[in-house]
């Protein structure tokens, strides 16, 4: 069985278990408590160092139950492996234990999905999964899940991927066993009003559930959201499962932590819910 090392504990996110806890606790100590919290279909977490966009990740994990089994989306930053790569079996490891692949989800995802390949390189140095670990290991250090990395701009192949994930969710007893959540931040390094101009033209895609306005959107504005790519394949899937509604929880820039407004990045929380 195979064992993830974690590629940015020290940098992204404390390295050590007792600093990662308190670091996550801050996170979420930020944000009001929520009312009450419910399962969701899916959400957008953002993936930068926890000390700029935790507290924005915090605000969708501090209000909703989340499901035991769970399909974690992310892009693919580094450029290595297959454009569309999935972990089928192993752990993954930070300073807070191991998480367990869902074996089982991944391959009836996988035959649903003839592009999927069976690939840890994409996985090895990829930061914007491993940060939604902390967060899923202080709820629910129990939770399995599925990691897939987007890395090919191809609507058509979020298109199949989407459809898969849809199939072994439904497989698998339906969305209130196994919730998506897709890894993205917005865009990148232009000033503020500018982030926050395009930031929301992406987000109004995803609050309308519409998966091809997003790419779109994307494309044509320039946006530099790096995770568009899952975003959109999770659209896709959301859909499918039925889908009907979508809420912005949080959004904020790095400029909002560092106070330099000159060339920020936006990020975002989501949550898509029946």
């Amino acid at each position: 069985m195979t064992r993830r090392a974690p590629a940015v504990s020290g940098s992204f996110y404390e390295g050590s278990a007792d600093r990662l806890h308190a670091q996550v606790e801050r996170c979420f100590a930020v944000n009001p408590p929520p009312a009450e919290k419910k399962t969701v279909m899916a959400g957008v977490v953002p993936h930068a160092g926890l000390v700029y966009s935790g507290h924005v990740a915090a605000a969708f994990y501090a209000r909703v139950e989340l499901q035991p089994r769970l399909i974690i989306l992310c892009p693919n930053h580094t450029g290595l492996g297959s454009p569309a790569a999935i972990n089928r079996e192993g752990t993954w490891f930070t300073a807070l234990g191991d998480l367990t692949i869902d074996t089982e989800l991944a391959d009836s995802i996988i035959a649903h999905s003839p592009s999927l390949e069976v690939d840890d390189r994409a996985h090895l140095r990829e930061h914007s999964l491993e940060v939604q670990l902390p967060f899923i290991q202080y709820l629910l250090p129990e939770t399995r899940f599925v990691p897939i990395c987007l890395g090919a701009p191809d609507f058509a192949l979020c298109q199949e991927v989407g459809k898969a994930i849809a199939a072994g969710i439904q497989a698998a007893g339906g969305w209130s066993k196994v919730g998506i959540l897709a890894s993205t931040d917005l865009n990148h390094y232009q000033d503020q009003e500018t982030t926050l101009r395009k930031d929301q033209l992406a987000i109004d895609a995803v609050l309308e559930l519409d998966a091809r306005k997003l790419w779109d959107t994307v494309l044509r504005e320039d946006i530099s959201m790096c995770g568009f790519i899952p975003t959109t394949t999770m659209l896709i899937a959301a859909r499918l499962l039925g889908a009907t509604h979508a809420e912005l929880i949080k959004h904020a820039t790095s400029g909002d932590i560092n106070r330099d407004y000159k060339a920020v990045v936006g990020y975002a929380s989501m949550e898509i819910r029946y």
